[in-house]
């Protein structure tokens, strides 16, 4: 079991073509699970700032809501989004996500891979 109290920030500007930056908090690396995972963090949006569309394939996506507010797009729709919301984006489908609210927008995203045979 490995266990964390606070990690490091990574600041990742106009992620995918969206708007501002992004602050990424990694909570795992992808060495420390035993199943193929590419990414395991916090991400904190502050209002106005966008995750540009964008597609996965070979992996699926997990946001979790854990504060603030927003709208996810799959491509087709806006959804809001708010505390407590979960999203999840297959392999084959797409997503953006932009905080809309005056407040700070702080998620958990999970990418799982596709495993290999």
């Amino acid at each position: 079991m490995i266990i964390r109290e606070k990690g490091t920030q990574v600041l990742d500007k106009n992620l995918f073509a969206g708007r501002g930056t992004v602050k990424i908090e990694p909570l795992f690396s992808s060495e420390e699970f035993n199943a193929p995972v590419r990414l395991c963090a916090r991400l904190r949006l502050v209002p106005g700032t966008s995750i540009g569309l964008h597609q996965h394939i070979d992996e699926d996506e997990i946001y979790y809501i854990l504060e603030g507010k927003g709208e996810v797009y799959d491509g087709e729709r806006k959804y809001s989004v708010s505390a407590g919301s979960s999203i999840l984006t297959v392999s084959g489908e797409s997503h953006s996500l932009e905080n809309t609210g005056s407040r700070d927008m702080v998620l958990l995203a999970v990418i799982p891979q596709a495993h290999t045979p």
